[in-house]
């Protein structure tokens, strides 16, 4: 039935991906009002997370938060479904990379680098990392992802994520796929998103994250130290509308001296910063805080280093 279906699915989306930007963001005008007013897409999820995040703040802030999320979650929709045929030189005249220069000189030592990003502005923009470097041009671009319960959106999504050089690998396959390129001597770059919400297994770590006791996937920090790759945050900017600026921040990782865990502790001090700065552009609709620590000491217990659900009594 894929495919079948697929060819239809993608035609469409390409022939949009044609407009200019210009149009699609017209579409996104009457999409956020569609979404907002009439679907409400979430509405009280997002208002929830946005309002626990930000005590301090009364509800004509929240509200415009809010708005202003779901604005930008059109656009988003709109500039992902771009990335399908646009051009290169299109395309960098709506973004600019600051940083380059400190993974390609990681490069010149050998050393394979990852990007640590949060769901911030339009992260299915840092597929396109190939296109700034000038003299490593031969790396792997990886785009780890988790495949959708959707097959026809799952390809969808692989050919818009590879349709600038990027090589996308599913989660489970990730470190097999790291160990294989360097026995191969091929640099490179995959980009890990940090801020999702674990199963009750995987959780081995709680931090404090815009103000709630939060649970957070380790497993990237762990793949990061057995590679000793050189780690850079992605602090993304939306100065304008259709326009970004990704700043490479490079964290400091002398693994051999680092406590476990540090990593994971400043990427989610860095991405704090990073969402405080304009909330809006957050992915507020993830239910990001289903899980309490309450609930994990009533049901878990950690045996060796693994977390397994607590023997109940009878």
């Amino acid at each position: 039935m894929i495919k079948i279906i697929y060819p239809i699915v993608h035609a469409f989306f390409y022939v949009l991906s044609l407009l200019p930007f210009w149009a699609l963001y017209g579409i996104s005008n009457g999409l956020y009002y569609l979404v907002y007013y009439v679907i409400r897409y979430r509405r009280r999820m997002v208002r929830q997370n946005i309002t626990s995040s930000f005590p301090e703040k009364d509800e004509k802030e929240i509200k415009s938060i809010e708005k202003g999320f779901y604005r930008f979650l059109c656009d988003y929709f709109m500039e992902t479904i771009k990335l399908l045929s646009v051009s290169e030189k299109t395309f960098l005249k709506h973004i600019e990379f600051r940083g380059v220069e400190g993974i390609e000189q990681c490069f010149d030592k050998g050393q394979h680098c990852a990007l640590l990003a949060g769901h911030y502005c339009n992260w299915e923009y840092l597929t396109t990392m190939k296109l700034p470097f000038k003299r490593h041009k031969d790396f792997v671009m990886g785009v780890i992802y988790h495949p959708l319960s959707s097959k026809v959106f799952d390809r969808l999504f692989i050919d818009i994520r590879q349709h600038f050089y990027g090589t996308c690998v599913p989660k489970q396959d990730i470190l097999r796929q790291l160990l294989t390129l360097r026995r191969e001597n091929r640099m490179s770059l995959f980009g890990y998103a940090g801020d999702q919400s674990p199963k009750w297994t995987n959780i081995h770590l709680w931090l404090p994250f815009l103000n709630h006791d939060t649970p957070v996937f380790t497993g990237g920090e762990r793949i990061m130290r057995k590679m000793n790759n050189a780690v850079f945050y992605v602090d993304m900017e939306r100065p304008r509308r259709g326009y970004y600026v990704v700043n490479l921040k490079q964290i400091p990782t002398p693994w051999d001296e680092m406590e476990e865990f540090a990593l994971t502790r400043e990427f989610f001090k860095m991405l704090e910063e990073t969402v405080r700065r304009e909330p809006r552009y957050y992915l507020w609709s993830h239910n990001r805080w289903k899980r309490t620590h309450e609930e994990f000491d009533r049901r878990y217990e950690v045996v060796n280093g693994k977390v397994r659900a607590k023997k109940t009594e009878g």
